[in-house]
């Protein structure tokens, strides 16, 4: 993955940034969910349960709050993700709030020369594998964590959504992975207005991708759901269309916003 490295240190360097911002958000609530609030959305919660006890492995965990709110439910949990500022505040606020969780600072691909262990789940969500441009070494790594029997469980964005313009008035880049994703950022989903500057570089992955990765690392699909609207308010000319409902402003009811599947180690 030696090519890519110019790609991941720009990423990593783009994600330290957002995180100073992100952690100080309202997005983001880190007052609010340290005083008891959850951080995960009805999509997860309604799709993976029975999971007290569980040991959780969470790849490209941003600052946490999503893995500490699954120890909140007495899962053994281990966050993973790229961006040095985001692991430290996760490990600040695991402290702050007396939690037992581990977290590793590391690209998702040199995982195992950071950690050596198995789970019961693997749990990944939210703008996660656009980041990556290899969903088969995604795939075998999320194989080689799982104990036999054991659970991967994915809430993505569709990617039909990353198939259009920030603004969302025209379709921009293709469905599937056929070209690096190269974009000027200003600002960050939290704060359009933020001091934060640079270029990201992303791929686009197709459902017919991410599945066929899955299959052929071992992973037998259990199923697949298709949700017509987003947990966060995220992107460009959202509206609210329920509690905690948002879609794309003119194209409510038509555009898929966000996909799950649950797939087990064979």
């Amino acid at each position: 993955m030696k090519e890519y490295n110019p790609y991941f240190e720009a990423n990593k360097k783009l994600w330290n940034q957002r995180t100073l911002v992100h952690k100080e958000s309202s997005f983001y609530n880190r007052e609010g969910f340290v005083k008891g609030e959850q951080a995960l959305t009805p999509i997860e919660l309604g799709e993976l349960t029975n999971v007290a006890g569980k040991k959780m492995l969470h790849l490209q965990c941003h600052f946490g709050m999503d893995s500490l709110d699954w120890a909140r439910r007495d899962v053994r949990v281990t966050g993973v993700d790229l961006s040095d500022e985001a692991i430290k505040e996760a490990r600040q606020l695991n402290e702050e709030l007396g939690m037992e969780a581990r977290f590793i600072c590391c690209n998702v691909y040199d995982l195992k020369e950071h950690l050596d262990d198995q789970f019961d789940i693997v749990f990944s969500s939210y703008g996660t594998i656009g980041w990556l441009p290899d969903l088969d070494r995604w795939a075998e790594l999320i194989a080689y964590y799982l104990k036999p029997g054991g659970l991967f469980y994915f809430a993505e964005f569709h990617p039909v959504v990353w198939m259009f313009d920030d603004e969302f008035t025209h379709i921009k880049y293709a469905y599937e992975n056929r070209e690096l994703i190269i974009v000027e950022n200003q600002g960050t989903y939290t704060d359009r207005d933020a001091a934060i500057v640079g270029k990201e570089y992303s791929w686009n992955h197709s459902i017919s991708e991410v599945l066929n990765a899955l299959i052929r690392a071992g992973l037998k699909l259990e199923w697949c759901n298709e949700h017509l609207y987003s947990p966060y308010p995220c992107f460009k000319n959202m509206t609210e269309t329920g509690k905690g409902k948002w879609e794309i402003r003119g194209m409510e009811g038509k555009l898929p916003m966000v996909y799950s599947l649950g797939a087990v180690k064979q």
